[in-house]
């Protein structure tokens, strides 16, 4: 149900823009889930990146905050990463969830690499 995009390799210092189609979803749906990015570096775990709750809170893990930003578009259905101020260590396959108590669902992404080259 959710397609990734926007992934591809950008030096470092730059910025790229992941979006999140949740195009198959029902809009009430969409609209009363959290939406998440996540990212596995390689031999890594997969990490929390940005989170927005279905009640708009934000929350950003320590090594994003202030160059990453999560936003949504309801009437499109979709979710998106600004990646800005880019580094190596940002390297990973960056995968979307949304998800949502009320209705019980839990959809993620295929995941898209994101490469920064030093």
């Amino acid at each position: 149900q959710l397609v990734e995009s926007g992934g591809g390799v950008v030096q470092a210092g730059g910025s790229q823009r992941l979006s999140c189609a949740a195009s198959g979803m029902i809009l009430s749906v969409f609209s009363s889930s959290d939406k998440a990015w996540y990212a596995q570096a390689p031999g890594k775990q997969r990490e929390l990146v940005a989170q927005m709750t279905s009640e708009g809170a934000i929350l950003y893990a320590d090594s994003v905050k202030g160059r990453f930003t999560i936003s949504k578009d309801n009437t499109r259905k979709r979710v998106y990463l600004q990646m800005d101020s880019l580094k190596p260590e940002d390297t990973a396959v960056y995968t979307c969830r949304i998800s949502s108590k009320s209705y019980g669902t839990d959809y993620w992404g295929q995941g898209t690499q994101v490469t920064v080259s030093s």
